[in-house]
């Protein structure tokens, strides 16, 4: 670091108790925006007041190599505290950095990182396990008519929910449902979010074959990475998980079991960009595609955008939920432009330089501001 290197003064946190937005300013004016996984992220904010500015005050930002090594720096420092609440900390400045080095280079995140790409196919993910098969079919029906998707995820099982499903029978009947109401053309994904033993993701994973399914995400509690294995063995369809994961040994341990055909790093839960291009660069050296969680309408699905414009193992679509503001109040209003889709795909924001969008200020007044800056 030279003298004359721009170098992080403030580090700002605009939290509620669902999502916090993180501003990070330079000597030299600069400023970036990011974003922390949401819920409880009025904690992950106290976490990034004592635990991740500090190391970041003072730090020189010259390029993505530096917020590759301010993050590893960061996590070394707090050693004492590896795990989840750090990671989404650290995620929401290195967001925030990544803005930054965007609006400084008058180039979009994916377009610093070498991608021209305009837009990308996303699926229709559906978030809800509270309701009936048919009616679950048809809103995606009336989805698919009028954004044109071509792909789809739905929730069987319950969540870690020891092979109980929602209620008896939804699975069962749930899978045909989907595979009759949206044509044997449409690309069918299921996520059971660590409900099932090996057992009976097997005998879940048998009907999802049957009926043509191509993707059975996370079908056994995540931190069980040999049962995972032992499922991802024993299906043709394609297993995928690591929504969860945020240290790269899990991420290596991984890879090294073979435990899933498709990796889905979270850029808010694994430590921000920086860290989910490291997990891609593990995927790539497996031959494994990467296709990004983005379960929500928040910032986190236009990191994700960026993320799979930029990296050649990129998966055939990104997540986009389907949920409405009703369902989640939290996640409407953070950000313009909204993320809207159209004949099956979503363009990757470009109103400016950075992750192309504009943070709504209305939405920053209403939060909880705290800032941090060098003294």
């Amino acid at each position: 670091m030279s003298s004359s290197d721009p170098v992080v003064t403030a580090v700002e946190t605009y939290s509620t108790p669902d999502v916090c937005v993180v501003r990070v300013a330079t000597d030299s004016g600069e400023e970036g925006f990011g974003q922390t996984a949401p819920y409880n992220a009025d904690i992950t904010a106290a976490v990034i007041e004592r635990q991740v500015a500090p190391h970041a005050l003072g730090a020189a930002v010259t390029g993505p190599g530096d917020l590759d090594a301010l993050g590893t720096r960061i996590l070394e420092r707090e050693f004492k505290f590896p795990g989840s609440y750090v990671c989404r900390a650290l995620g929401g400045v290195d967001t925030a950095l990544w803005d930054l080095l965007g609006k400084r280079e008058g180039k979009t995140v994916a377009g610093m990182l070498g991608s021209s790409a305009r837009s990308c196919p996303v699926y229709a993910s559906s978030m809800r396990r509270d309701i009936a098969p048919a009616e679950e079919a048809a809103r995606l029906v009336e989805l698919r008519d009028r954004f044109g998707y071509r792909a789809f995820k739905v929730r069987v099982g319950s969540e870690c929910g020891h092979d109980r499903d929602e209620w008896p029978g939804r699975t069962e009947e749930l899978v045909p449902t989907m595979r009759r109401a949206l044509g044997d053309e449409a690309i069918m994904l299921v996520d059971g979010n660590s409900c099932y033993t090996p057992a009976k993701a097997i005998e879940v994973g048998r009907l999802l074959e049957q009926h043509g399914y191509a993707h059975f995400e996370e079908p056994c509690p995540y931190w069980e990475q040999e049962w995972t294995a032992e499922v991802t063995a024993s299906l043709a369809l394609d297993v995928a998980g690591g929504e969860q994961d945020c240290l790269m040994a899990t991420w290596r341990r991984m890879i090294e079991l073979q435990a899933v055909d498709v990796v889905q790093p979270d850029v808010c839960y694994v430590g921000g960009l920086s860290r989910a291009l490291r997990v891609a660069g593990l995927a790539v050296e497996a031959g494994l595609p990467v296709t990004p969680h983005s379960a929500n309408l928040s910032l986190v699905t236009v990191f994700s955008l960026h993320l799979l414009a930029a990296i050649e193992n990129a998966g055939p679509y990104a997540e986009l939920s389907i949920e409405p503001d009703e369902y989640y109040p939290w996640q409407s209003g953070i950000f313009e432009p909204a993320l809207v889709a159209h004949d099956g795909v979503l363009d990757i924001p470009d109103l400016g330089p950075g992750w192309g969008v504009e943070i709504r200020r209305d939405w920053l007044e209403r939060a909880t501001r705290t800032v941090m800056a060098r003294g």
